[in-house]
């Protein structure tokens, strides 16, 4: 009996041990948090090892948001927050109850949250993604331009008479929560094509006539169609999208330029490329459930033709100037389906600068001189299309192409030959016959060379 009163209790201890380790390994653990800082928003992202249940509500007086993790326990430190975090004091974390989590934001003002959940994907596991916007309805900050105040476009003015320049929406592939990919030596997409990007913002902007739009300038991750939405809500007249992708061969090397193809992709290579860059979303931490599907109600086939013949013309522009400067992938403009180059009326073209996955291309995208040599072939092939096919409305100083002064207005809707003759103080008996017209019949497209005297 005394051994029996012995054994019990340590029976019992070890079953209240093994029971406890039971309910612990249940319990999904916060394995990393990592704060984004977009233009539009900040985003918290929770890696958890499991699926896990949360609710959030606010509280004020101060501000703060409460976000309660079910069976959930903390295994990794909360990361500090940017001072310059337009709504983030910081975070803080406790146990509630015997198994829970609660999570404290303290914030800078009222916010609206969101909340979703992503499945596990090629890189990462399970994620709680939370976006903060503030309550007032304004944006985190305006979406993210350049700012050059020694621009050569506002020094010298734009080449249109009237109206906006000529708009470059550069896209840098990637960037938050998707680096993209990964060189042998740690070289992270992202970082690469934001470099690059930025350089050829700062080309664009001194050509007299254009103007850049950076679609991110910033270590955070933009869906593939708000990359889109952004170019046509500014009327951007070119799309280019910068990449430095990998390949399964690490001994892959050269630059390629890349348009929309509806059909199959011109290589095997480049069907891989747009399958890796179209599921980027998946990765970066896009709410796919209440994603609009924007392609579906915006792609016209005569518009989207007509902007394909475009983009080949950039590309093909692009593709020789990157070939003078070293060796091309493919010789010809390749062909796929990649997602971020589906605007209907926007010519876009993807340039894979390199392949990050070749040791040798990887040191090179590293070296600040190399990115910027990059940038300018980019940017030689962009000034050689619009030379070739100006934008509709658009004044062109022609000298370039061997008429010393000459200018030329591109014809938009809308336009008269009386019209076109008073904004730039001519007159429409001189216009007519610089450009050999009988009557005041013009079209649009049509190229009208401007006389200096009249």
């Amino acid at each position: 009996m005394r051994v029996n009163r012995l054994i019990s209790p340590l029976l019992f201890l070890m079953l209240l041990a093994v029971s406890a380790q039971a309910v612990y390994a249940e319990q999904a653990s916060v394995q990393g948090t990592r704060v984004w800082t977009d233009p539009e928003k900040t985003r918290l992202v929770f890696e958890t090892s499991s699926a896990i249940t949360h609710r959030i509500f606010p509280l004020d007086e101060p501000d703060r948001l409460v976000i309660d993790l079910d069976d959930a326990r903390m295994q990794s430190n909360l990361p500090k927050v940017d001072l310059g975090d337009p709504v983030l004091v910081g975070l803080r974390g406790g146990v509630r109850g015997s198994s829970h989590l609660r999570i404290v934001l303290d914030l800078k003002q009222a916010v609206r949250a969101k909340s979703f959940t992503l499945s596990p994907n090629e890189r990462y596991g399970h994620r709680l993604i939370i976006d903060l916007t503030p309550k007032n309805g304004s944006s985190v900050r305006r979406v993210a331009l350049p700012s050059f105040p020694n621009s050569a476009v506002r020094k010298s003015g734009a080449r249109r008479a009237d109206g906006p320049t000529i708009v470059v929406a550069i896209d840098a592939g990637h960037g938050g929560e998707d680096p993209g990919a990964i060189g042998a030596a740690g070289t992270l997409e992202k970082d690469v094509t934001l470099a690059i990007a930025r350089e050829l913002a700062k080309l664009v902007e001194r050509e007299p006539g254009l103007e850049a739009l950076l679609i991110r300038d910033g270590d955070y991750y933009v869906g593939l169609q708000e990359r889109i939405a952004i170019a046509r809500e500014r009327r951007a007249d070119l799309f280019v999208s910068i990449h430095a992708d990998a390949f399964t061969n690490a001994t892959a090397r050269g630059s390629s330029v890349y348009t929309l193809s509806f059909s199959g992709a011109s290589s095997e290579a480049a069907k891989w490329l747009a399958s890796r860059e179209n599921s980027a979303d998946l990765i970066g931490g896009v709410d796919l459930a209440t994603n609009d599907d924007l392609l579906a109600t915006v792609l016209m086939d005569m518009t989207q033709n007509a902007t394909i013949e475009h983009s080949t013309e950039a590309a093909a522009m692009v593709l020789a100037n990157l070939g003078r400067l070293g060796v091309v992938h493919r010789g010809d403009v390749q062909r796929a389906g990649f997602a971020v180059l589906k605007a209907p009326d926007v010519p876009s073209v993807l340039v894979e600068v390199a392949f990050i996955s070749n040791p040798e291309e990887e040191k090179r995208l590293r070296d600040r001189g190399h990115q910027r040599e990059l940038a300018e072939a980019i940017m030689a092939g962009v000034s050689g299309y619009f030379r070739k096919y100006p934008p509709h409305g658009m004044l062109v100083d022609a000298s370039s192409q061997g008429g010393a002064g000459a200018r030329e207005y591109v014809i938009g809707p809308g336009d008269t030959l009386s019209g076109i003759a008073k904004r730039h103080s001519v007159s429409i008996s001189a216009l007519r016959a610089r450009n050999g017209l009988n009557d005041d019949m013009i079209r649009v497209g049509q190229v009208l060379a401007i006389p200096e005297d009249s």
